[in-house]
């Protein structure tokens, strides 16, 4: 029974913070989200070079590459939801995306993280585009405070295989395992 409490109670906190999300994105002007996405894309791809200055060629030779900053809790039961793009290198178009993940494992944290996926076909870049589901799970630990950031890889099975993932945590902690399902389309407010 306690149990059942804990995690109505975890359920009940996801959803106010994803409520309150889509209700300040909402807010803004289309102009001015993918300002700020495209914003947090350059910023994320700095420190990704600043971390390992050879993905800076992958991404270089890569037929395009993906973007996400997304914030999330988890008790058991997580979720997490953000926003991105994805960057079309031959044609320099920009496609702006929604992400929504919910987990379920033994894991508890919040935070703040940025992803960047380094495609390495064009096919699979359109592929994320058009049906953009990607299902995982994995395990570790990620902690950082204040200006420090963890790195951590992304790992676990992807529909999506023909990409590298690069996960920086900016803020918050998680630690455990989980199955995750991550969920990732067109925005159509932004497109």
């Amino acid at each position: 029974m306690r149990m059942t409490k804990i995690v109505a109670a975890a359920a009940l906190g996801l959803f106010f913070v994803a409520g309150g999300a889509i209700a300040e994105d909402k807010a803004k002007d289309k102009a001015a989200q993918q300002a700020e996405i495209r914003k947090m894309a350059k910023e994320t791809l700095n420190d990704v070079y600043k971390l390992d200055a050879s993905i800076k060629d992958k991404v270089q030779k890569a037929p395009g590459y993906a973007v996400f900053s997304t914030f999330g809790l988890s008790f058991l039961i997580g979720g997490a939801g953000g926003k991105g793009l994805v960057h079309d290198s031959k044609t320099q178009h920009d496609t702006f995306m929604s992400l929504g993940q919910a987990s379920a494992g033994a894991q508890v944290g919040g935070g703040k993280s940025r992803t960047l996926i380094v495609f390495k076909t064009e096919e699979g870049m359109k592929k994320f585009i058009e049906s953009g589901w990607e299902f995982g799970g994995g395990g570790g630990v990620a902690a950082a405070g204040g200006d420090k950031e963890a790195k951590s890889t992304v790992s676990g099975e992807n529909v999506v295989n023909e990409a590298d993932y690069y996960t920086i945590t900016k803020k918050g902690v998680q630690v455990g395992g989980a199955v995750a399902g991550t969920k990732v389309w067109k925005d159509k407010d932004l497109n």
